[in-house]
């Protein structure tokens, strides 16, 4: 019985890491896209690829 609650705490831990990671990068690549070409040059990312990520912008 114990094992099974630690499986499943474990599991439901690290899905919610998961889904955190994921809303973290939504929210980095907004904020990337709000510089300027020659900015995002000098960092290594272009803005066509990042317009085919997902985002998200906090408000």
């Amino acid at each position: 019985m114990a094992a099974k609650a630690r499986n499943f705490f474990s599991s439901a831990v690290h899905a919610l890491m998961n889904a955190r990671e994921r809303q973290a990068e939504r929210y980095v690549h907004g904020a990337l896209l709000n510089l300027d070409d020659a900015t995002l040059r000098s960092y290594g990312y272009s803005r066509s690829d990042l317009s085919k990520r997902p985002v998200s912008y906090m408000i």
